[in-house]
């Protein structure tokens, strides 16, 4: 089994007591990624303004090339990155024509629906909503009403409030189908959580995630895969955009060709420097994306197994375990999930909750033992 406690020794010792089963939330960083954190403030007082010479160069490049590595993009120029995916979706809304038709799930994460359903609200945009749940009928459905003439469609790859996790072989049909439409996968609970080849797709959809859960970088390092072609000149821009090989489209304001035309402004670049950090260990490790995912599935098992004293029913699992298309976290259904979250505090276990929904999460820093202490608490007399 899978056991890469000692590489997450710092986290895991600052509070010795916690069981943290929130990877789908705020994973732990690795060790490495401190000793990244000191060297981009190195970087910044040794060379000063000139760092980012260093920034958008090696590092900007590595980077790139992890997460076309593990997307398994083509080019890796297609990518660019920025603190959060909110200031993505709002590049890529800029690009679209006026009040344009939106297809989407009601499974979609708070930094989507929220911001649409805002201008929605307005009148800014149209917006159709198929239904999530259950998680197999949603891609067939997105489908099915993609040719109805969409200026946007936009699904998670893994959702959020249940970890049902789509087949990409679905987002090549969906896109197929979804005619002149731009094609946003939202991945951020897919990557390195999931398996994930875009090759199929890299020509066609766009697709975001970033390294707060399971790419274990933190804040600050959210990336954008965007096709070639695909929405050249987003009205929201920042300077960055500019960088690179500046297109010569008439004498308007320039972007450059490649993924850099998502970009934004100045930034914080120590998330690129835990996240190159990470994927040295991860690699050093001889840790794939297959095998954290095995790995988490395994635990899953065993935490099943061993509910039986613990009053959490599997049978209020939204995504079962006999459901082999699901990410790395659990969600149960709870009508009293509240103070279901509150029990787990006091027992000081980490989890987070959604209205209803309890989730649990499993990642590398966690082995059986992890898990049969959480047990041990769930069972145990005034628990």
């Amino acid at each position: 089994m899978l056991d890469l406690r000692p590489q997450f020794s710092l986290f895991l010792a600052a509070d010795r007591q916690r069981l943290h089963f929130a990877a789908h939330s705020h994973h732990p960083w690795p060790d490495a990624t401190r000793e990244a954190q000191l060297a981009a403030w190195d970087l910044a007082a040794r060379l000063a303004d000139h760092k980012w010479e260093e920034v958008l160069g090696p590092v900007w490049d590595e980077a790139r090339g992890h997460v076309a590595r593990q997307l398994r993009l083509p080019d890796p120029a297609t990518l660019a990155f920025a603190p959060n995916t909110h200031e993505f979706l709002l590049r890529i809304l800029s690009g679209l024509p006026p009040k344009p038709r939106i297809l989407t799930t009601t499974g979609e994460f708070h930094s989507f629906a929220r911001q649409i359903a805002r201008l929605e609200e307005d009148g800014l945009v149209r917006v159709t909503r198929i239904d999530s749940e259950p998680g197999p009928a949603c891609l067939p459905r997105m489908i099915e009403a993609a040719g109805a003439g969409f200026d946007l469609v936009w699904s998670s790859q893994v959702f959020f409030n249940s970890g049902f996790a789509q087949p990409m072989d679905g987002f090549a049909d969906l896109a197929a189908a979804a005619g002149s439409a731009v094609v946003v996968i939202d991945g951020y609970h897919g990557f390195m959580a999931v398996p994930t080849d875009l090759s199929r797709v890299a020509d066609r959809c766009f697709y975001l995630a970033g390294g707060y859960k399971y790419a274990m970088a933190g804040e600050g390092a959210c990336f954008l895969h965007a096709p070639p072609g695909w929405l050249p000149r987003p009205g929201n821009t920042g300077w960055y955009a500019a960088f690179g090989n500046l297109s010569s489209r008439g004498t308007g304001v320039p972007y450059a060709e490649d993924g850099m035309r998502f970009m934004g402004a100045t930034f914080d670049p120590s998330g690129l420097f835990r996240f190159n950090a990470a994927q040295r260990m991860l690699a050093e490790q001889g840790a794939t994306v297959a095998a954290i995912h095995a790995h988490a599935h395994a635990l899953q098992a065993r935490f099943v197994a061993g509910l039986g004293g613990a009053r959490l029913d599997p049978a209020r699992l939204v995504v079962p375990l006999e459901e082999s298309r699901r990410g790395n976290f659990l969600t149960f259904d709870l009508p009293d999930a509240e103070e279901w979250s509150r029990r787990l505090d006091a027992l000081d276990v980490v989890t987070d909750r959604r209205g209803t929904r309890l989730r649990f999460g499993f990642g590398p820093y966690q082995t059986g033992s992890e898990v049969d202490a959480l047990l041990l608490r769930l069972t145990s007399p005034g628990s």
